[in-house]
């Protein structure tokens, strides 16, 4: 019987920086843990970073909460970023005055972010999700086959072909 990780999320909806942008920073924390996230959002260099990393500790906090009210025992050591996405929000129409009584129009772009954590499993705290089983890893190569692959030889590198001097 397999048993379903409960999911926290959190959102920062309407935030003025480009989906673009902010992805460059949600890519940073993906698929870490909570703590390492928090610490890389902390110290990253983007102008939307603080409010990803204010994002990402109410999603843990939400994580609290929620697990406290409905009885259930959560390990917060064993958060990790599940899900971070920056999706397009409206845009705002604008206009620039250009040469000769001209205007030109542009963009700002909105972003809605969402972080969600959820509570690795106990086993597989590590990247790996699964090791294989000695017995069942496939039977060793022969002795032929381990000779031949020792006496295959490389094709000979070819020299580059040295370019003549125009003469004058």
């Amino acid at each position: 019987m397999a048993v379903e990780t409960k999911e926290y999320r959190a959102e920062a909806k309407f935030q003025r920086v480009s989906p673009q942008k902010a992805r460059l920073v949600l890519d940073l924390i993906k698929g870490r843990g909570v703590q390492e996230a928090l610490e890389t959002a902390q110290f990253t260099k983007k102008r939307i970073a603080p409010v990803i990393h204010k994002l990402l500790t109410s999603a843990v906090d939400n994580a609290k909460y929620v697990s406290g009210e409905q009885g259930i025992d959560l390990d917060v050591d064993s958060l990790y970023v599940k899900q971070a996405l920056a999706n397009d929000g409206p845009r705002m129409k604008r206009i620039r005055p250009a040469p000769m009584g001209r205007a030109y129009r542009y963009q700002r772009r909105l972003t809605h972010i969402v972080v969600s954590v959820a509570e690795r499993d106990g086993g597989s705290a590590h990247l790996v999700t699964r090791a294989e089983d000695p017995e069942s890893k496939p039977a060793k190569k022969t002795a032929a086959k381990k000779a031949a692959t020792k006496t295959a030889k490389k094709a000979p590198a070819k020299k580059p072909v040295a370019k003549k001097k125009a003469g004058k």
